[in-house]
């Protein structure tokens, strides 16, 4: 396998952006490659990540996502360091709960809902409504984890 470069994202990783991101079946909307980092190996990404700022302040860490021919390398992992070391904390990201304890490897801790910040506490109950929903139907329950990373104080 090639060497992989962590890189801020140009106007023309866009088009990758978006496909690597429907690849993962993660949200595709509002993504703007401004706020990415991606990794690159010889000229074709293999992984994305970014920080999403919403209106109150609270920095999201989102879009975390591995090619699937390169997954378990290391990719993901060094994305998610990379974007904590170059962002101010507190960090927070969404998880499914079966991402939990891979995050919790890199510092983030999972928040009770009086200890998010209010621009979470409506999107996580929207997503765990819908997850119970979908669990009545499927038999397989899931739940949305909240998470906050706060630095060398965590």
């Amino acid at each position: 396998m090639t060497a992989t470069i962590l890189r801020r994202a140009t106007a023309a990783d866009q088009p990758a952006i978006t496909a690597l991101i429907r690849q993962a079946g993660l949200n595709p909307l509002g993504l703007d490659w401004r706020r990415f980092i991606v990794a690159d190996a010889d000229g074709r990404m293999v992984g994305t990540g970014q920080v999403k700022l919403h209106g109150d302040g609270v920095r999201e860490l989102a879009s975390i996502a591995v090619a699937p021919d390169r997954q378990g390398a290391g990719i993901g992992g060094a994305i998610v360091t990379t974007i904590i070391s170059l962002t101010p904390t507190p960090l927070y990201l969404y998880c499914a709960d079966h991402n939990e304890r891979y995050y919790l490897s890199f510092g983030f801790r999972p928040l009770a809902r009086a200890e998010m910040p209010r621009s979470l506490r409506g999107i996580s109950w929207i997503g765990n409504t819908l997850l119970h929903m979908i669990a009545l139907v499927t038999g397989e329950p899931r739940r949305l984890v909240v998470m906050r990373h706060e630095g060398d104080a965590a």
